[in-house]
């Protein structure tokens, strides 16, 4: 989901993906937004209804009581502050604390009775899950306390304090090997009896469901839409605690690498006066009764950083395209790793910055994310990337000639649709052994107008694409640095010069050559962990029909 790479005046193939897999009308969306409602509503009474039952369980006269219930809102208030040592994170549960006793909290994920003396609670935190034990003791634990227990909604927040036990036999419900025989329970906040959806169940993946429907059993199956309409909940599995984990990382060593190569980190506008991209996939505004609209893409200003002599500069933010896509891969607004920097001889200069940064990135994921795409894998099984050490560089004609030897008809001077970029990344696989590489020379018709044709050939452009499982996650180029040239290659592109003469006139101020690229954080995540939906990658999607929550 590249800041360059979603350029819609590029593709007619995008265009024809958007149409076909237009499938939900504007009369779908509003009842699904009146059954929304409705839902929330039964919500807030079934929230109201569990306060009054809340507030008659907690009325019993039990000797006992202090050691459970719900924390009045007055002590929520910062009342009164403990030491953050005295908490214990349930992810450092393990063996070395038997017998210890220990102050937790987190969600009551499941709660079990056993008779009236005992309830099993399996609290989670961050991911990790521990089996709590409330069992009548005297003086500790009473039966009112064990029927408190119980009587907790899912979800709710808990604080639990307790003893550090190891059991003899393994513990199959947690991912703790432990067990906290509980002293005390609290709840911090309820949530309401009745959810949505259900963790446990947004967690499962398509082969557990398969495998009980062969067995003869139905498993509940969380569907896209609801999942989103609910991302709060869905946020809660394991799977997405990784996807969104390794997502933080990837922009911690996107900033990190380029600041050890003398990269300065920047912060461009996103209203500007005019399309940063071109084509009309552009969300336009009113801005104090002058015309404006939201940038596609850092594009004009990095570039303009450029000529302000800061010589090597990055961003990370976010990007704007109104384009009416519903495929699997396209959002109206996405996160952008921007990259532009002076060139001294060759565009491949560029390059040689994805290459390494991009093996450094795919190298500290494998490394330093290992439980985060297990975690991944066990909802969306996947296969790791396959990368070389020296990333794989083939020219756009190299590329064709490889489809047209194996049968596939396709346009030398035009863009590939998504079929031949699918089919390439196969053919490309079974040669050189790997699922990331580099496709430069790309036909200027296809490019963005500030992209600087080839010195050899004016078809052809010094520009670039890297591909990830056959599928594209980078556009970059060396850019067009000579004003009056960009003058008439914008003309050409359909784009009102006036619009960018600031932009333009930055180059006649003395420009150095530069170039750079645009990444797409969500598509990265998504390919690097071979998901099939970029709405799995986006914490909160916004896509044509998606503006909520």
């Amino acid at each position: 989901m590249s800041t360059e790479s979603q350029e819609p005046a590029l593709s007619e193939q995008s265009t024809q993906d958007d149409e076909s897999s237009k499938s939900v009308s504007k009369k779908a969306a509003k009842k699904e937004a009146a059954k929304q409602e409705k839902l929330r509503r039964r919500q807030e009474a079934n929230l109201a209804a569990a306060a009054t039952s809340s507030l008659s369980l907690d009325s019993g006269d039990d000797p006992l009581s202090a050691n459970y219930g719900d924390v009045p809102l007055l002590e929520l208030q910062s009342k009164s502050a403990k030491d953050v040592s005295d908490w214990t994170k349930v992810g450092l549960l393990n063996e070395s604390l038997k017998d210890q006793l220990v102050l937790l909290r987190g969600r009551a994920q499941a709660i079990r009775a056993v008779g009236k003396k005992m309830a099993f609670l399996v609290v989670r935190e961050s991911g990790f899950t521990v089996q709590c034990l409330a069992q009548v003791q005297p003086d500790v634990v009473s039966p009112q306390m064990v029927k408190y227990a119980t009587a907790l909604s899912r979800e709710s927040i808990v604080d639990v304090e307790g003893v550090v036990s190891v059991p003899s036999a393994p513990i199959k419900g947690a991912t703790q090997q432990v067990e906290i025989l509980v002293k005390k329970l609290y709840s911090v906040n309820k949530a309401v009896p009745t959810l949505p959806i259900i963790v446990e169940d947004a967690a499962r993946s398509e082969i557990e469901i398969e495998k009980a429907h062969q067995a003869g059993e139905q498993l509940v199956r969380v569907n896209q839409d609801t999942r989103l309409n609910f991302r709060v909940l869905d946020l809660r599995t394991p799977a997405n605690q990784g996807i969104f984990r390794i997502q933080s990382q990837i922009g911690n060593i996107f900033r990190q690498f380029l600041l050890s190569e003398d990269f300065v980190e920047i912060h461009t506008p996103k209203l500007i006066a005019g399309s940063s991209e071109g084509g009309s996939a552009v969300f336009r505004l009113d801005y104090k009764g002058q015309p404006a609209c939201l940038a596609q893409s850092p594009q004009l200003h990095k570039q303009m950083s450029i000529c302000g002599d800061f010589g090597r500069v990055f961003e990370i933010g976010p990007v704007f395209r109104a384009e009416d896509s519903y495929t699997h891969r396209h959002l109206c607004e996405f996160t952008g790793l921007d990259v532009e920097m002076e060139i001294k001889s060759h565009y491949s200069e560029v390059m040689d910055i994805v290459d390494r940064l991009f093996v450094a990135m795919f190298d500290s994921l494998n490394k330093n994310c290992q439980k985060e795409l297990e975690a991944v894998g066990r909802q969306y099984p996947f296969e790791p990337l396959k990368y070389l050490r020296q990333t794989l560089r083939l020219t756009f004609e190299e590329g064709i000639q490889m489809l047209k030897d194996a049968g596939i008809v396709v346009d030398p001077l035009g863009d590939l649709n998504t079929e031949s970029e699918r089919k390439l990344g196969q053919l490309v696989l079974e040669k050189y052994s790997t699922e990331f590489y580099i496709l430069h020379r790309y036909p200027l018709a296809v490019r963005p107008f500030y992209t600087m044709p080839c010195y050899d050939n004016p078809a052809y452009s010094n520009s670039f694409d890297v591909f990830i499982r056959g599928e594209e996650i980078i556009s970059g180029a060396q850019r067009v640095h000579v004003p009056e040239f960009l003058e008439k290659r914008a003309e050409a592109c359909g784009i009102d010069v006036k619009t960018i003469s600031t932009y333009i006139d930055s180059f006649r101020y003395g420009a150095p050559p530069h170039g750079g690229f645009g990444v797409g954080l969500e598509r990265v995540v998504m390919l690097f962990c071979g998901l099939n939906n970029i709405r799995k990658t986006s914490l909160y999607p916004r896509d044509p029909l998606r503006i909520a929550p």
